[in-house]
């Protein structure tokens, strides 16, 4: 089996049916439009002015210009304004897709976290009422202390310090003494 074919087997092992799935009705209940019937996902979505209208929607005019017509060029220029306004509404950069991984269909999977990305990420912005998608990201849970508490917790020994509790080594051997025996 050559590598290319390998590489192609390992990533489209990484897809889950399930997720591409989850991500396309996310996409078309906030397009409130379906995808046209017997094409797939990723071809659907591959010229990028799918995922520009997306973005469109939950932040108004975040892709000012979403080309319909052209060649490869102006195609791929759809993505990579998706890519940008995504990092404008707040998708960290680790979890934004390479152009090649859609227009190509190399990384499918990665597309699809990146929509998962931005679903987690309508959950930071109230303007947006819904849907989401994925899992709600935790909240910060920042704590403050006193000095007195801080003080507090200086005289406790933590178990790290050798102090377990009134438990030892003793035993462990069970009774068989270590012995060093240097060379004769």
């Amino acid at each position: 089996m050559s590598l290319e074919r390998q590489v192609r087997a390992k990533l489209a092992s990484k897809r889950d049916p399930q997720q591409d799935k989850e991500a396309q009705e996310w996409i078309e209940t906030i397009l409130g439009a379906k995808f046209p019937p017997g094409e797939l996902y990723e071809d659907v979505i591959r010229d990028g002015t799918v995922l520009c209208q997306v973005m469109n929607k939950l932040s108004p005019n975040s892709v000012p210009k979403i080309n319909t017509s052209g060649g490869q060029f102006k195609m791929m220029e759809n993505i990579n304004n998706f890519q940008a306004a995504l990092k404008t509404y707040g998708v960290n950069d680790v979890d934004v897709f390479q152009t090649v991984d859609l227009w190509e269909k190399k990384d499918i999977a990665q597309v699809t976290n990146t929509i998962f990305a931005l679903g987690r990420q309508t959950y930071k912005h109230p303007e947006w009422p819904g849907p989401w998608l994925g899992p709600k990201p935790s909240d910060e849970n920042k704590r403050e202390f006193s000095e007195e508490q801080l003080r507090a917790g200086e005289s406790i020994i933590g178990l790290q310090a050798g102090q377990n509790k009134g438990a030892s080594q003793a035993g462990q051997n069970i009774g068989a003494g270590r012995k060093i025996i240097l060379g004769k």
